[in-house]
């Protein structure tokens, strides 16, 4: 339900984008430029992620989508990857009685396999506890790579035509949607970056195809309230027309 008098007077509660997914980028940048270490960034990073997931609840925003940890990301320094896969355990165990309480369902996108099994553990409590909370979707893709993801489908369908449990007449964009790790989750309308880059670096490549993106210079420790609520003023001037032609045109 959407709370009117938490959402700005110029946004039209029709029109806003009921999935937003973000490319979470800056965090080091900012903490170099404050003169602090790259782990203080990823610290704030969290904050501001935290205000963003409640700042979805407030204004009727159904599931907000985030890149946490990319494939690539394991080529940084040692120091920094274990840092960030202990933050995420801690903010899990930190954070799960509040988003449980504000009615957030958990879910994380990659390839866990790969994490510490601490941390897949907390991952499968977090999952377990909130499957049932309907306030809003909050996905995230931790060991994530969109290019390994849709490997992957190639491979199970390819595994189910040889056994001969699918025919190839069979294959469709709808069944590949099926196999992803979005499976049960409609696309994003809008994507956000932060931090000035301009490309998807491996994020959400197949669900993407018809998304609104909206790139800001803002590092992604400074994106609060009213810089979402700028991409979301931005987003409702879209016309959304999914390969079809504008009727007054």
């Amino acid at each position: 339900m959407i709370d009117l008098s938490k959402l700005p007077s110029d946004l039209n509660p029709q029109l806003l984008p009921p999935h937003v997914a973000i490319i979470m980028d800056g965090n080091g940048r900012w903490a170099t430029k404050k003169g602090l270490p790259r782990v203080a960034g990823h610290r704030q990073g969290a904050r501001a992620l935290k205000e963003l997931l409640r700042c979805c609840k407030d204004w009727g925003i159904k599931a907000l989508t985030v890149y946490a940890f990319s494939t690539e990301n394991w080529r940084r320094p040692f120091a920094e990857v274990d840092f960030l896969l202990m933050l995420f355990e801690k903010l899990l165990k930190r954070e799960l009685a509040q988003m449980h309480q504000e009615g957030v369902r958990v879910s994380f996108i990659g390839d866990l396999s790969a994490l510490p099994e601490s941390l897949q553990n907390q991952i499968e409590r977090s999952q377990k506890e909130t499957a049932q909370n309907q306030e809003i979707y909050f996905n995230v893709a931790v060991n994530y790579g969109s290019r390994n993801e849709i490997t992957r489908v190639c491979h199970q369908i390819a595994t189910k035509v040889q056994q001969g449990k699918l025919k190839l007449e069979e294959i469709s964009e709808s069944l590949i949607s099926q196999h992803l790790y979005t499976a049960n989750t409609p696309d994003p309308d809008l994507l956000i970056r932060t931090s000035g880059e301009m490309r998807l670096s491996n994020f959400l490549l197949w669900q993407l195809a018809y998304t609104e993106m909206y790139f800001t210079n803002i590092l992604f420790p400074d994106f609060d309230r009213n810089a979402f609520y700028q991409a979301l003023l931005d987003y409702q001037k879209r016309d959304r027309r999914f390969g079809k032609i504008a009727v007054s045109a």
